[in-house]
């Protein structure tokens, strides 16, 4: 049974090949490759239903898992509501505790895109590139002006640059 273009890509990305991969593999268009990725995010990501296994604590892991929460400064309902914000709705299952915040931090992927599967969708240089970057993930990462004030910095040297 032949697939059309589109059944190609996804199939593709779920078997975890990069678009690069997948660009050298099927000779599509680079942003063809990237605007299949983000209208089917969830069909790509889709992973069987798994039930949350909650498991009885003790007393006296409660009392450790307490005692961490305050050594980590955090109260112990806020721990509490970090672990059930880690419980995805969508799949029942349950996030590591652990966020890793050099590969997939959470404001990369709000929107539904990362931001770079946009700036190299749209073949953006590295000054706006890092517009779109820091544009984007101002409201997530905690100084929205910081961050907007470096876009603007980017902006104004790629204007320069088209000055000179």
């Amino acid at each position: 049974m032949k697939r059309n273009k589109t059944e190609q890509v996804i199939e593709l990305c779920k078997q975890g090949l990069t678009p690069a991969e997948i660009i050298k593999k099927t000779g599509l268009s680079k942003s063809y490759v990237y605007n299949v990725r983000s209208k089917h995010k969830a069909e790509i990501e889709a992973k069987p239903k798994a039930k949350v296994k909650i498991k009885s604590l003790t007393m006296s892991e409660i009392g450790l898992r307490d005692a961490l929460a305050k050594a980590r400064g955090e109260s112990v309902t806020q721990h509490i509501n970090k672990i059930r914000m880690q419980v995805s709705p969508t799949t029942n299952v349950v996030k590591p505790y652990s966020t890793d915040m050099v590969n997939n931090p959470p404001h990369y992927t709000t929107g539904g895109i990362e931001t770079i599967d946009f700036i190299e969708a749209k073949e953006l240089g590295y000054n706006l590139g890092n517009v779109i970057k820091y544009i984007t993930r101002s409201e997530h990462k905690g100084d929205k002006l910081k961050d907007l004030e470096k876009a603007q910095w980017y902006l104004n040297r790629e204007i320069n640059n088209l000055k000179k």
